[in-house]
């Protein structure tokens, strides 16, 4: 096998676990990212941006061929001094490009740009190797830096570049990890010129497979395990299920007599023993007699920017764009439905969002979520950024009335919920093989960061496409209102109201 090229996030992922390399070049096909096309688009963007942060600079564009890369970094480190991005570079198999280099006349700088709002320790290794393959080529690397978002920054009418990154020298820490970068290197080299495509490495499942990023293979490294297992049981902190992992305890019939909490112990109860549904009917009358008509069954949808793109905003602040909102005027009265999408180009999108809602929702009714948090604290945000509107804003937080409740406090629960209170559990759950309320019967948008998402790429659509992505959407947004009215109906059901 000849010499295993390593670019900086091949080096980074087998800092994390060295079989992914493995499984990334012999067993590709079993990879189940979650990274979207969106994430990667947020990076890029924030990439894109940071490379003006020192002013004039030179870009070397990506090419299959990389030593057309190489070549060109080579022409321009002559130059001196100016500003290169993405300059790239190979030394002994290792390549990587740099973000920001500042080409100095006795030295450069390294700039590696992240779209997080703080350092994690993957980020470190990062820039270390290539600290480590620039200073191997000779080059005098007087400073290694990381450029991040400020997350405290508030856009005025103009995007200010200085307040929106920040940047840390972590020379120090990337000097004192020059050997660990060399003895990593070797061992990778060593593990997979050990290990060929009919000699699968034996490496068992760990914290690791989630730290710093949940692994794509997770599956594939877990498809021995009997079902369910420790990792089934929901919300249930991802240490202690490796803890009981470790101790043999794995099945759920492993688990039964184990000092659980509660709520862990149940859900393996009713998966093994086929509980009958447990309903406190008390809990969900007083729930039904909170409510006050109208009835308004709202939900939001939202989108997160790295970049803020509306004045007043903050990186990855949550912007509300899109509500459905199911209502029942009275008791008998029939259900009406009314919606808001916002325009993707509407440089006032939050205050849009909230003037439609004051106005379809005029009167004094319970204001009906499911999932009290979220709505609640945009409400409170929109308040604090329109003090014109923030009474009405109070109004709806005041009148809000949370329909999970119940199943997040195991007041209704069945075996079909496996442990979670998400409504794309509880649905379900309470409606089996109900194809108006089946998710995945949707044309094009199935969950909420599909559909943040999808209205964060409008922009770059044809208004054809931009047409299907908002008919998708609000056929989405709607299901998740009327999904809280069965929900409501149920409710009334079981408790003979």
């Amino acid at each position: 096998m000849n010499k295993i090229q390593l670019s900086k996030s091949s080096y980074c992922s087998c800092v994390q676990c060295e079989k992914i390399l493995w499984l990334k070049r012999f067993k590709p096909e079993f990879s189940k990212s979650e990274s979207s096309e969106a994430t990667f688009e947020k990076g890029r963007q924030v990439g894109e941006l940071a490379k003006g942060l020192f002013g004039h600079y030179t870009d070397i564009a990506y090419n299959k061929d990389l030593s057309v890369q190489l070549e060109q970094t080579k022409e321009l480190l002559q130059i001196k001094p100016n500003i290169i991005t993405e300059a790239s570079f190979s030394w002994d198999n290792n390549f990587c490009s740099v973000d920001i280099l500042k080409n100095d006349l006795d030295g450069v700088e390294i700039y590696e740009v992240k779209s997080s709002t703080q350092i994690r320790d993957i980020y470190i290794d990062d820039a270390s190797f290539q600290h480590y393959v620039l200073s191997n080529l000779g080059l005098n690397v007087k400073k290694v830096c990381i450029v991040y978002i400020n997350n405290e920054y508030v856009r005025g009418r103009k995007l200010d570049l200085n307040g929106l990154f920040k940047i840390e020298d972590i020379t120090d820490l990337s000097l004192q990890k020059q050997s660990e970068i060399k003895d990593n290197i070797d061992f990778i080299r060593d593990f997979m010129k050990s290990h060929d495509r009919e000699r699968e490495p034996v490496k068992d499942i760990g914290k690791f497979c989630f730290e710093p990023y949940s692994c794509s293979f997770w599956d594939y490294c877990t498809k021995d395990l009997p079902s369910p297992n420790v990792f089934d049981i929901s919300s249930m902190a991802i240490s202690k299920k490796f803890e009981k992992y470790c101790d043999g305890k794995i099945s759920f019939k492993d688990l039964e007599k184990e000092n659980l909490n509660i709520k862990y112990l149940e859900q393996i109860d009713f998966e093994l023993n086929d509980r009958e549904p447990k309903i406190n009917k008390n809990a969900i009358r007083d729930i039904l007699d909170s409510l006050k008509y109208p009835l308004y069954f709202i939900d939001y949808e939202s989108c997160q920017y790295a970049v803020p793109e509306y004045e007043n905003t903050k990186p990855y602040q949550q912007i509300p764009f899109q509500y459905s909102l199911h209502i029942i005027k009275k008791p008998d009265a029939p259900l009406e439905h009314k919606e808001f999408l916002a325009d993707v180009w509407d440089v006032n999108i939050i205050r849009t969002f909230a003037e439609n809602m004051i106005k379809d929702m005029p009167d004094d009714g319970s204001v009906i979520v499911y999932n009290k948090t979220f709505e609640a604290t945009r409400n409170k945000e929109i308040g604090q950024m329109f003090p014109d509107l923030k009474a009405e804003m109070e109004r709806f937080n005041e009148n809000m009335v949370d329909l999970m409740i119940p199943f997040r406090n195991r007041d209704y629960y069945t075996r079909e919920m496996k442990g979670s209170y998400s409504i794309k559990y509880v649905l379900p759950a309470l409606y089996p093989d109900d194809p108006e309320l089946d998710y995945s019967e949707l044309s094009l948008i199935h969950k909420g960061d599909e559909a943040s998402n999808a209205f964060l790429s409008l922009k770059d659509k044809t208004p054809q496409e931009q047409e299907k992505i908002r008919n998708g959407l609000l056929e989405y947004c709607k299901l998740d209102t009327y999904a809280m009215v069965k929900i409501w109906e149920k409710f009334k059901e079981v408790t003979d109201v």
